[in-house]
Formats: C-alpha cells, structure tokens, sequence
C-alpha cells in the first residue's frame, strides 16, 4: 500500500522557520507550498485545497488568517511565540485552530504534524459522511413532493402515494428518485 501524499501550505516570514519546517516535511509524505506573504497564502488557499495550513503568526497577534481559514476543511497549526501562546491558543482553539509554541523542537512539530493528520482523516470522513447525508435527505425530498404530486393530482393518500412509487420502481427495475422524478415531470 502506497503512503498518502498530504498537501501543506507553508506561510511564515521567517526563513529559519521556512528551513526547518521544510527540511521535516519532504517528499513524498509531504507536498509542501511555503510563501512569506498572508495574502499570497490568501489566493493559493482558495485556488486548491491544502489537507494542513501552517501559519506563523510573526509576533503573535498576527492571527486574522487563520481565523478567516478556520471554516476550510484544511487542519491548521498556528504557530504563536511562547510568551503569547496561552492568550492565543485560548483565542483561536473554538476555531478548531491547532497552536504550537516556537521556537519549536522537531519531535514536538512531529507529535503536532500526527495530530494533524489524524485531525484531516476525521475532517475527510465527517465530510463524506454529510455529504452522503444531504444527498439521501434531497432524495427524501425528491420522493415526498412526489407523494404529494400524487394525492392532489391523482386523489391517493400519503400511503397509497408510498405504495405507487416503491411498486413503481420494483416492477421497473429503478429507483423510486427516478419515479419520482418522472411523477414532477408529469404533475409538477
């Protein structure tokens, strides 16, 4: 089994941070985007999607691009200077926004960067799983208009209007969405 590729997006004015953070995240773990500049960071984050942002927050009160990324389904570590990092971590945690202390050590950015990980396969699943969810509710949606095209046009009770479509799409091999959809084509 081939391991995942993780896309990172790097921004930090810091070169030493830049050096560091890129020297741990290679290849072919880690496909990595580095910038020092937020807006640039702005425009390459909403162009592709990046699976974990790394923010450096410079002094520390720097942290309007994290929070304005915060509602993405990247994971983002914040990095906030040690003297400002409870201040911080507490402003941005309801954000979902992971903070990590620098200067920093490597096996705690390691520890960090599992985390995140397992933060991003989390994010994936419940993602997939909404999705899944708001198809099946549209579905729902789709059938009772369907049920009440029924009984105003044809005078059926909600049962009756159930029965019809599932019937429907068991004698005709199809789903009772594709019933339905032919039932508001007709009556909608």
């Amino acid at each position: 089994m081939e391991a995942e590729s993780h896309s990172v997006l790097l921004v930090s004015r810091d070169s030493k941070i830049v050096s560091q953070i890129s020297a741990f995240l290679v290849p072919p773990l880690f496909e990595l985007t580095t910038t020092s500049d937020f807006n640039e960071a702005r425009r390459l984050a909403t162009e592709r999607s990046f699976n974990i942002i790394i923010a450096d927050s410079g002094d520390g009160y720097d942290t309007d691009f994290a929070i304005n990324l915060a509602d993405s389904y990247s994971t983002i570590l914040l990095l906030v200077p040690n003297e400002h990092f409870d201040e911080i971590s507490y402003r941005v945690e309801g954000y979902g926004i992971l903070t990590i202390t620098k200067p920093f050590e490597p096996f705690y950015l390691y520890n960090m960067m599992k985390i995140a990980i397992a933060v991003q396969y989390k994010v994936q699943v419940l993602s997939s799983q909404t999705t899944k969810l708001k198809v099946k509710m549209e579905e729902i949606k789709q059938v009772n208009r369907a049920k009440m095209l029924l009984m105003q046009n044809m005078k059926m009770t909600e049962q009756e209007a159930h029965r019809y479509i599932e019937k429907e799409a068991m004698d005709r091999g199809m789903k009772k969405t594709a019933i339905s959809e032919e039932i508001i084509k007709t009556y909608g």
